[in-house]
């Protein structure tokens, strides 16, 4: 559906268009019309589905339909979020669709100093975007008043939850006006959300857009089998052999994430980290840099990137597997968005196999496990596939029917392929060091002998029909 079919403000709509947003998103296309009509709302979407289109358009609208931002100026509109970064970021959402009308929008959040806050709370704001903690600090000291707020917001309600704020957001939801309209969108649903969501709902209209905890077709997935001291090296092998230029990088901890970055920078890759030890400041700086390709990699913990919405993300790493599938739905959700296509990649250790199957049964899909032996400077992860096709082909060569039909094989494509890549191999250590009678697969003692620099390819393919024929 056109934006233009939505019945909103002309003002609106030419900021829309500025911004190139033709058609409605699913969500948006559901929601837009339930707010405008009054009601109460939970929306449940993917991340990157324009969530925050879906509830800022129609808010601007009914605002300037009851001309409240002609009268003197007091909030409104109240939208939590639960992380300072996801605050500015609807904040800032909230200005480009307010663009041509008078309608003030101002945001507070933790981490950062309260005098240039308390300064624009001052001024005047219809709307006001902030996150739990700030919000119920300077209601404490007298420098807002939340009793005239007509519309509530809770975006990502179910981090809120995660994130223990439930009781900041309610000493919230106790002071505000009984009469209002509250609006609760989500990625995920769980019994808990829900029964939450029926303590400030009333009578609401549910929309769920996509299955919960599903994950965006466009993102392809993939898991490499890796260990934990092998983990940072074939980290920086994969962005270099991969030439990831735009990427986020997940950790458990803020520890592990400093160290991440700062071997990522040892090795000349632009790679910051991000978390909740960092000053705000500093923090505003990386995302900058970030967003304007100063910095390559993002190495962050699942607090600090909660809601991120940067454009072009191609890639997703877990160096860390997260521990359910809910948390790996929102990692990978930084990538993908906006109908973009994107890929995660995740490291598991062979002891956190339990992890992968909970994030697949959550996802109702198997994630592709593919050898970190082949990641080669000329190769794509689905040269990857090539090659593994290409080995078998090698291995049926021991029949006598194809023994000494080299001619017949080398024309294949996919062989041919894997032939001229073997001697440029990055060999892993534990088979560089092996002798060739020592290697325990025919595709380690095919790397050993591809490593001799005396080999020209066609005597390693003539070396690789000979160890077939023998098996």
């Amino acid at each position: 559906m056109k934006f233009e079919n939505l019945n909103l403000s002309p003002s609106i709509l030419k900021a829309l268009k500025e911004l190139k947003y033709q058609t409605a998103s699913p969500i948006q296309e559901k929601t837009i019309p339930a707010i405008l009509s009054g009601r109460d709302l939970m929306g449940c979407a993917q991340t990157g589905t324009g969530k925050t289109c879906a509830f800022a358009v129609p808010i601007i609208n009914q605002l300037l339909r009851k001309r409240i931002c002609r009268q003197k100026r007091s909030i409104k509109a109240l939208v939590l979020a639960p992380t300072r970064e996801l605050a500015i970021q609807i904040f800032n959402n909230f200005k480009l669709y307010a663009k041509y009308n008078p309608i003030r929008s101002c945001v507070v959040y933790g981490g950062a100093g309260y005098t240039p806050q308390i300064q624009a709370l001052r001024r005047g704001a219809d709307i006001l975007v902030s996150t739990p903690g700030r919000l119920n600090d300077l209601i404490l000291k007298g420098y807002v008043d939340i009793s005239g707020v007509d519309f509530f917001v809770l975006d990502e309600a179910d981090i809120m939850l995660d994130m223990g704020f439930i009781d900041e957001v309610k000493k919230i939801t106790d002071i505000l006006p009984k009469k209002r309209q509250t609006l609760m969108f989500l990625a995920t649903m769980s019994n808990n959300i829900q029964y939450f969501g029926s303590s400030i709902l009333k009578n609401p209209v549910k929309i769920i857009v996509s299955p919960p905890s599903t994950t965006v077709d466009l993102i392809q997935q993939f898991v490499y089998m890796v260990d934990q001291n092998d983990k940072i090296n074939f980290l920086v092998r994969l962005i270099k052999n991969l030439n990831i230029q735009f990427a986020i990088i997940f950790t458990r901890t803020k520890a592990k994430s400093d160290k991440v970055a700062d071997w990522l920078k040892k090795m000349n890759i632009l790679a910051r980290s991000i978390h909740g030890d960092k000053p705000q400041r500093e923090r505003k700086n990386i995302l900058k840099n970030f967003k304007e390709g100063k910095i390559k990699i993002l190495v962050a913990t699942d607090i600090a990137a909660r809601g991120l919405d940067i454009k072009g993300i191609s890639h997703v790493i877990n160096y860390d597997i997260p521990c359910n599938g809910e948390t790996y739905v929102h990692r990978i959700g930084r990538t993908g968005r906006a109908g973009k296509p994107g890929t995660a990649i995740t490291f598991c250790e062979d002891t956190e196999r339990t992890f992968l199957a909970s994030i697949e049964k959550t996802i109702n899909k198997k994630i592709k496990i593919l050898n970190k032996i082949n990641i080669d400077k000329n190769q794509t992860l689905k040269t990857d596939l090539n090659l593994a096709k290409a080995s078998n082909q090698i291995k049926k060569s021991r029949s006598k029917k194809h023994k000494n039909n080299n001619n017949k094989l080398i024309s294949d494509k996919n062989l041919q392929k894997s032939v001229k890549l073997i001697p440029r191999f990055k060999i892993n250590k534990n088979i560089s060091n092996k002798k060739p009678d020592k290697a325990k697969s025919f595709d380690e003692w095919l790397i050993f002998n591809s490593k001799k620099a005396s080999n020209s390819k066609s005597e390693i393919f003539d070396l690789a029909l000979r160890k077939s024929s023998k098996k």
